[in-house]
């Protein structure tokens, strides 16, 4: 789970860097410890023998997919997203309005808009986004 917090802090805040040091370092191992390993399946994408990206999932909901920067744009954030497509015929998952990289990255893979709030449900009080894919029968 340490490899998996930080993952998702170095893209985290690559992605959102007005929102960096939200969290320490501590409050997001916590978080992968206590949140997500007990509430998700986690798949990770490891270069030799260092992780590179990470994604959580349970029922039709992604909770978290991040790659490090690094290892962007070489299919590991797409390898990741088909784990949990091979789960569910439908999957849904929240993104930053800002984060206009990760938008892209899900609607190049079909997912759909669906509703846009202006954060006050989330932490962090940032604008998001909320889209859905959907398994069609020629998929």
């Amino acid at each position: 789970m340490d490899a998996a917090a930080r993952v998702h802090r170095a893209a985290f805040d690559h992605a959102l860097p007005w929102l960096t040091g939200l969290h320490t370092p501590e409050d997001d191992l916590w978080f992968y410890r206590e949140r997500m390993f007990a509430t998700c399946t986690l798949w990770g994408a490891f270069d030799d023998t260092a992780m590179i990206g990470l994604v959580a999932f349970h029922d039709d909901w992604i909770e978290q997919l991040y790659v490090l920067p690094s290892a962007q744009g070489q299919g590991v954030g797409s390898a990741l997203l088909d784990v949990a497509r091979q789960s569910s015929d439908r999957l849904q998952l929240w993104t930053f309005q800002r984060n206009t990289s990760a938008r892209r990255f899900y609607e190049a893979r079909a997912f759909v808009l669906v509703e846009e709030t202006n954060g006050s449900r989330n932490e962090e009080r940032e604008p998001d986004a909320r889209y859905v894919w959907m398994r069609t029968s020629a998929a």
